[in-house]
C-alpha cells in the first residue's frame, strides 16, 4: 500500500516569511486575523474528500473502508495556537494529528541555542494542553534545519522532525547530510535513537532536484504534470510528502502592494485553485492512503517488526 502525507503548516497570511519586510512580528496584532477560517476551509475540504473517498468504494470492500478516511497533520504555530485555542482543538476533534510549527514563526537557523530549546518547548507545551494529546512531530518554519537544530528537536523530546527539503537552490532550506542514518523505510529516516525525519518529497531527475512537495509550485505546476511526478515518486519512495498552508485556500486575503512583483507572484498565484487542485490529486490517487505523519510512522515501525 502507498501513502500519502498531507500536512498543514497552519501560519497566517502576514507570516510567511517572503513578506516579513511588510510584516514584522510587531504588527502581527494589528492584522487581520485569518487563519482560523481559512483552516476550517481545510478541514472542510477534507472532510469531503473523505466522504467522496468513501462513496467510491464498492460494497465488498465496506469492511476496510477505514482506509479511505483521510488524516493529514497540522504543523500549527504557537503564536496562532494562544489566539485560537478552539482551532487546535477543532483540529484534533477532526481526527487530524496537531504537531508544533515552532512559537513566532523565526528561522531556527538565525535563533541562539536557548532561544530555539525554549521555542521548541514552550510550543510543544502549548498545543498539548489545547488538543489534550502528546506532540509528537515538529517543522521548522522555512524548512530551516541542520543537523545541531535536530540534535535539539531530539532533545526536546518530539518523536519526528519533517523539516527536511532537498531541494538545494533556496537559500533558507537546512542542510543535512543524512548518509550515516541508522535506517531509510519508505521516507522515513531514522537518524537518532527513536527519532526520525520525513523529509519533503521532491522529483529527482538524474542529478536534478524538481521541487515537487507543494506550496508555491503545487499552486504553479499544472495539475496534469503535478499527478505524474507525484507517481513517480510513488513508484521510488512508496509515498509521498505534501506541505500546503491555510492562506493558501483564501484568495480573497490582503495584498502587500509593497511587495516586489517576484514575491508577489509566488505568494498569490493561483490561490483560487489550490483548493480544485488538492482534490484532483486526491482522487487520482485514490488507490492510496491518506495518512498523517504519525501514522505513517507506526506502519513504518509496524513493518519493521513484523520483518524480524
Amino acid at each position: 500500500m502507498q501513502h500519502i502525507l498531507l500536512t498543514i503548516d497552519v501560519e497566517d497570511w502576514f507570516q510567511v516569511e517572503n513578506l516579513r519586510p511588510w510584516n514584522p512580528p510587531a504588527t502581527w496584532h494589528e492584522r487581520e486575523l485569518r487563519v482560523e477560517k481559512s483552516t476550517h476551509r481545510v478541514l472542510d475540504c477534507l472532510d469531503e474528500l473523505s466522504c467522496s473517498l468513501q462513496s467510491d468504494l464498492s460494497p465488498d470492500t465496506t469492511p476496510y473502508a477505514n482506509r479511505n478516511q483521510i488524516r493529514a497533520t497540522f504543523f500549527v504555530l504557537g503564536w496562532v495556537a494562544r489566539r485560537c485555542p478552539e482551532l487546535v482543538r477543532e483540529i484534533r476533534k477532526r481526527g487530524h494529528e496537531v504537531a508544533s510549527h515552532g512559537n513566532s514563526h523565526l528561522l531556527c537557523s538565525d535563533m541562539s541555542c536557548s532561544d530555539l530549546d525554549l521555542d521548541l518547548r514552550e510550543s510543544k507545551a502549548l498545543l498539548e494542553d489545547c488538543c489534550g494529546q502528546e506532540v509528537l512531530g515538529y517543522r521548522a518554519p522555512s524548512f530551516s534545519v541542520n543537523e545541531s537544530v535536530l540534535e535539539r528537536i531530539h532533545k526536546a523530546a518530539y518523536r519526528y522532525d519533517s523539516s527536511y527539503n532537498s531541494f538545494a537552490l533556496h537559500h533558507r532550506y537546512g542542510k543535512v547530510d543524512f548518509r550515516n542514518s541508522a535506517s531509510v523505510n519508505g521516507i522515513a529516516i531514522q537518524c537518532r535513537d527513536g527519532f526520525f525525519e520525513l523529509p519533503l518529497s521532491n522529483l529527482s531527475l538524474g542529478q536534478k532536484v524538481i521541487p515537487w512537495g507543494g506550496g508555491g509550485y503545487f499552486r504553479l505546476i499544472p495539475s496534469f504534470l503535478f499527478v505524474r511526478g507525484v507517481r513517480r515518486i510513488l513508484n521510488t519512495d512508496g509515498a509521498y510528502a505534501l506541505y500546503l498552508h491555510p492562506w493558501e485556500f483564501d484568495p480573497e486575503q490582503p495584498r502587500v502592494k509593497e511587495a516586489s512583483w517576484q514575491l508577489g507572484f509566488r505568494h498569490y498565484v493561483n490561490l483560487d485553485k489550490t483548493g480544485a487542485k488538492l482534490e484532483r490529486l486526491v482522487k487520482s490517487f485514490s488507490f492510496c492512503r491518506f495518512v498523517s505523519c504519525s501514522d505513517y510512522l507506526e506502519a513504518v515501525m509496524n513493518r519493521l517488526v513484523s520483518r524480524n
